[in-house]
């Protein structure tokens, strides 16, 4: 089942005393590319975070968030107070004041400016359970994350058959206009020649041969061929397990060549018409193929 590089998930539990909450996303990207937006005393649990990216999703550009937050009010936390500091604080504010002649105003809440004087002091976590604990929530984020991928892929998928039934049908105009231009050509050239030397003094051998030199220029069934051979590896291609993204891209851009090289043989309005049509198609196909992982 082919997935979209378009995905998010999303998983919240309270273990181990804590609120875990685990974000993923991903958008288009033509290889993979990660990145965590993680409280800063867990940013030792990126490259954890990352493997269950890479587990979930082999391309596009995948970003996990993780809050962690107390499951209950209060905290074990401790404040810490550097008396010794916070004295050298006051002594040299009242130096100052001697020496400028200014009055002794300090206060309690004036000293409690100064931040430095203040530590807080968390317990040590078991770093063990939290990873486990993380990773298991981050575990069901990533089944979310790929349960819609997949949701998506599937729509791309149908979209993308759909749209080859469509060609194939006007290939088969393609395939059965093409004789038709030269038979016409060969009338025209006929009734030319007739028209220019007389019914008498025309050559039906000429004739031919020039009818054959246009029908070898104008053939488009070498390119027909290989484009229902596109279609069909692009069928079989859909629906393999691996990421297929980079295979359909490179035969998008063969069904193009192919229906280029058809609309620059074929000299006539009809096939022109055709050509046109089917290379609209191909690229609907081109742009839903770029969000396929």
């Amino acid at each position: 089942m082919i997935r979209s590089m378009t995905g998010y998930g999303r998983a919240q539990e309270v273990l181990g005393g804590k609120d875990i909450t685990v974000e993923i996303r991903s958008v288009n990207h033509r290889y993979f590319e990660f990145s965590a937006r993680l409280p800063r005393a867990y940013g030792w649990l990126e490259e954890k975070l990352k493997g269950v990216a890479q587990g979930a999703a082999s391309r596009g550009k995948v970003e996990v968030s993780l809050l962690i937050q107390a499951a209950e009010e209060g905290t074990d936390a401790q404040v810490a107070v550097n008396a010794a500091l916070a004295r050298e604080y006051v002594e040299a504010l009242r130096g100052l004041g001697r020496e400028l002649g200014l009055p002794d105003d300090l206060t309690l809440s004036a000293v409690a400016r100064f931040g430095e004087i203040f530590t807080l002091r968390r317990p040590q976590e078991n770093e063990e359970e939290v990873q486990a604990n993380v990773l298991a929530v981050a575990a069901q984020a990533a089944e979310r994350f790929s349960q819609m991928r997949r949701a998506e892929g599937e729509k791309l998928r149908e979209d993308i058959l759909n749209r080859l039934v469509s060609i194939e049908e006007k290939v088969a105009r393609v395939e059965e206009r093409s004789p038709q231009t030269v038979a016409e050509y060969r009338q025209k050239l006929t009734a030319r020649m007739e028209e220019l030397l007389g019914k008498a003094a025309v050559e039906e051998q000429r004739i031919l041969a020039e009818a054959a030199i246009v029908a070898d220029r104008w053939a488009v069934d070498e390119e027909t061929v290989r484009l229902r051979s596109h279609i069909a590896q692009l069928r079989t291609i859909l629906d393999t397990p691996e990421a297929v993204g980079r295979k359909l891209d490179f035969l998008v851009q063969e069904m193009n060549r192919e229906a280029n090289t058809i609309g620059s043989k074929a000299q006539d309005v009809t096939i022109a018409q055709v050509v046109v049509e089917i290379k609209s198609e191909i690229e609907k196909i081109r742009e839903q193929v770029q969000n396929i992982e």
